[in-house]
């Protein structure tokens, strides 16, 4: 439910028809704006079925770290929208996406001690998190602020 929630969430700030969005420098290696949609909703659902089967081969105190980690992580992927179309600031976003780079990192090496299969599933997240921080580095090197 949290995973949902966070694209809920996150979701609710993207507008890729705004003037604001479509005024922007993007590179030609961007992929289209549906695009994103349909490679987040399988991530979404691996984070889920990561993090649920993390939980149940987990630990007491195992389980403690893990949903803090996973709450900064999730947080983190929410904020991002927020940054960079909600307050229209590649810069922000670029910010966040770095954090979130960072957080899902962390998010896999405290699951790797938990459950290797929960941890591979997550290389694609990490892997699209990577992308994004390129994409987002580009965007924010070709559009100066104002």
């Amino acid at each position: 439910m949290a995973v949902a929630a966070v694209a809920t969430v996150g979701g609710t700030a993207i507008d890729a028809d705004n003037a604001w969005y479509r005024g922007l420098a993007t590179p030609r290696w961007q992929p289209p704006s549906w695009a994103f949609g349909a490679v987040w909703t399988p991530l979404y659902a691996t984070i889920a079925w990561s993090a649920g089967r993390a939980w149940n081969q987990a630990g007491e105190s195992e389980r403690t770290e893990l949903v803090t980690v996973l709450t900064v992580n999730l947080s983190l992927n929410a904020v991002w929208s927020w940054l960079f179309f909600a307050a229209r600031s590649p810069r922000a976003g670029l910010a966040g996406t770095l954090l979130l780079d960072a957080s899902t990192l962390h998010l896999m090496r405290t699951t790797s001690r938990i459950d290797r299969n929960a941890t591979a599933a997550l290389l694609p997240y990490a892997a699209w998190c990577c992308f994004a921080t390129a994409l987002n580095a580009s965007i924010a090197r070709h559009n100066p602020r104002p």
